[in-house]
């Protein structure tokens, strides 16, 4: 099989960047196989891998619970934020070209890290979300501070039907022609790459902002499993 870096490079990019840029989102099928999605869902358990745990309850970000990763990342999560990075790059400069932005983002993840840690950013962002019967997460935004890459990308660790009923993967656009909301139906190591807070849409004159949320809908049965990866990392 081919490694996982290899796997991401050899992705139709052009066909995602399409599906971004006119979605918000693009499904990337079997991203992992079984026994990586396995794997970190067992490793959930061992505490050492992770800087903090956060109970949703308690923030009103819904219910359930997740964990961020401490540095040094796990191999798989590493691997992840670095084969995407460079891919999404071109697509994030792009963005930016088209809102306006003036901040643009360096082809080397070490440089964007950088650029992070100088600003106070450095705690790393990927994390592990667990929820169980009647769990579910408030539509969001994952920023974290000053420096925002605009993509990230989530990986359903369980597959639905078998592990957890309910659940689905919510995304919601909002701009000034209104709102929409859409279910993005995955199977287990299944990937959404997605918009993290405003990508460009066309407009009447010319582009406009589109502001993206996502959240997960309720878990009726079961338990669910879903590793986040997010490129700027948080003060």
């Amino acid at each position: 099989m081919p490694t996982l870096e290899t796997a991401i490079a050899q992705m139709n990019w052009e066909g995602i960047a399409s599906a971004l840029d006119r979605h918000g989102h693009a499904i990337l099928p079997g991203l992992l196989p079984a026994a990586h999605c396995d794997t970190l869902r067992k490793d959930y358990l061992k505490d050492d891998l992770y800087r903090s745990r956060v109970v949703m309850a308690r923030h009103g970000f819904g219910r359930g619970e997740y964990k961020y990763f401490a540095y040094p990342l796990p191999n798989t999560i590493e691997s992840l934020r670095r084969a995407f990075y460079p891919q999404l790059v071109p697509i994030a400069n792009r963005w930016h070209d088209a809102l306006r932005i003036e901040t643009r983002f360096p082809d080397d993840y070490d440089a964007f890290l950088s650029r992070c840690h100088d600003a106070g950013q450095s705690r790393p962002t990927p994390l592990i979300l667990r929820y169980g019967r009647d769990d579910y997460n408030c539509l969001h935004r994952d920023l974290y501070g000053e420096h925002v890459f605009p993509l990230q990308v989530a990986i359903l660790l369980s597959e639905p039907g078998r592990d957890f009923t309910g659940g689905e993967f919510v995304v919601t656009q909002q701009s000034t022609d209104g709102q929409s909301a859409e279910v993005v139906h995955l199977r287990q190591g299944d990937a959404v790459l997605f918009a993290v807070n405003h990508r460009p849409g066309p407009g009447r004159r010319g582009v406009r902002r589109v502001a993206m949320r996502h959240g997960v809908s309720r878990i009726r049965q079961g338990h669910r499993y879903t590793v986040g990866v997010i490129f700027h990392d948080a003060t």
